[in-house]
């Protein structure tokens, strides 16, 4: 498993939600083809979308990489910074996702 942070540019909200169903649609797919394991957007103190945080299940960090590059949110320019961690979870559960 890979563990994807990524960091939105200063000031790209409106970046963001114009690109967000693309992303959305790309992340669902991901997931229904077992790709994604869960994610979500990190948010500021105020609620606000500043980030987004993305656990891959693939074998290699070319195949996390790859995922990462084509996000749309990643090819709009969005992101200041991106990382690729490999990760392995080992405590805890997900609740059911609710409502975004």
């Amino acid at each position: 498993m890979f563990c994807i942070i990524c960091t939105d540019k200063p000031d790209s909200l409106e970046l963001r939600m114009a690109t967000r169903d693309a992303h959305i649609a790309y992340v669902v797919a991901a997931g229904a083809a077992g790709e994604v394991a869960f994610g979500g957007p990190f948010v500021d103190d105020d609620g606000a979308m500043v980030g987004t945080l993305v656990v891959l299940n693939v074998e290699s960090r070319a195949e996390a990489e790859a995922w990462t590059a084509n996000d749309p949110y990643q090819k709009a320019g969005l992101f200041e910074k991106t990382e690729v961690h490999g990760w392995q979870h080992l405590l805890g559960g997900l609740p059911p996702l609710g409502g975004h």
